[in-house]
């Protein structure tokens, strides 16, 4: 009788184990299901490179997360992005903090008139600067990676040499842009980079503040045939690729480790990204055709005075917010003094 419930207990007990394992081994195998959504199409270079980082997270993962994508603004606009994560409208979103002005205001020194050069650095740059400064401005999302597009340009219908030329026009511009505009002389338009082609060819404004891969990938080439070089004016604009706090906070902890490493890897994909991005533009547009204009060093030196403002503004500001601008500001200008070749 005594062997016959030991018996009994061990089946018992052995049957629990095997519930249990069954049980973890289910949870631990359980797919995570994320929606990615960003304002680009797909075959752009840029919806590539998103495209291709999902590849490598459910590769890297073995198939225990999985990212259904929402390409061309299909489910959020460009606009709506960020606001969209943090409601969970989607689960991952690529955007530019520029479209969300004054909400970003540590975010906004990456897109100051610092003289970039290489279209590799801003991505460098901006993802050393979140490091090192954490903005509470993005507690609410969990960051996976950042990026910056290289040197942007000024493009007009017209052909742009002196300062005076720029008087009353109307050029797109957004976030920090808007106030390089304004301190050259002209009128700014924030429109999401969506509208501008649009908006180009009726006459709502006259030129854009983009940087080359900008200009010819969203056509805007066709419109406006005038490109102005000015480093003094040499800004960049820094993008997003946020995740919603809550929805990575339930992702295993395995999981959040290997998607943590392959961001740190991707930045190095992102810079390659720019440079690819900004060479096809410029390649483009010249054979398009169009004209490359390169100011003057002594008219350079006149918008570098006109812009030189922008950066003490900056700093004043957010000194006025009892943020450390003036910190953020000289980390930046001191990285590309030693990187920005």
């Amino acid at each position: 009788m005594k062997q016959s419930l030991t018996m009994k207990c061990l089946i018992v007990a052995v049957l629990l184990f095997c519930f249990v394992f069954a049980v973890r081994s289910q949870a631990a195998e359980k797919v995570v299901n994320l929606r990615f959504a960003y304002y680009t199409p797909s075959t752009s270079l840029e919806g590539q490179t998103i495209e291709a980082w999902c590849v490598e997270v459910e590769k890297r993962t073995n198939g225990r997360v999985k990212i259904t994508t929402y390409p061309g603004g299909t489910l959020i606009s460009a606009a709506q992005t960020y606001d969209a994560i943090t409601k969970e409208a989607a689960d991952i979103g690529y955007g530019v903090f520029a479209y969300h002005r004054g909400r970003f205001p540590m975010m906004e020194v990456i897109d100051l008139p610092l003289g970039y050069k290489n279209p590799a650095v801003p991505t460098a740059l901006v993802n050393e600067y979140y490091k090192k400064f954490k903005p509470k401005e993005l507690d609410d999302v969990k960051v996976l990676f950042l990026e910056g597009h290289g040197p942007g340009i000024l493009s007009t219908r017209k052909p742009i040499s002196k300062l005076e030329d720029l008087k009353g026009m109307k050029i797109r511009a957004t976030g920090t842009g808007a106030k390089i505009i304004t301190a050259l002389g002209a009128s700014a338009v924030g429109l999401p980079i969506t509208d501008a082609y649009d908006a180009l060819s009726k006459g709502v404004v006259e030129g854009v503040l983009l940087d080359w891969g900008g200009v010819y990938n969203w056509n805007l080439g066709d419109i406006v045939k005038n490109h102005i070089q000015c480093p003094a004016i040499a800004y960049s604009s820094a993008f997003y690729n946020v995740m919603n706090k809550e929805k990575w906070n339930s992702i295993p902890p395995d999981l959040q480790a290997i998607i943590d490493k392959l961001n740190e890897e991707w930045i190095d994909n992102l810079k390659k990204k720019w440079t690819a991005w900004q060479t096809t533009g410029q390649t483009g547009l010249q054979k398009k055709g169009n004209k490359i204009i390169t100011l003057s060093p002594e008219e350079n030196d006149r918008w570098a005075a006109k812009v030189s403002p922008v950066l003490d503004d900056y700093v004043k500001a957010m000194k006025a917010k009892g943020l450390p601008g003036d910190q953020a500001l000289k980390f930046c200008q001191d990285y590309l003094k030693a990187n920005d070749k």
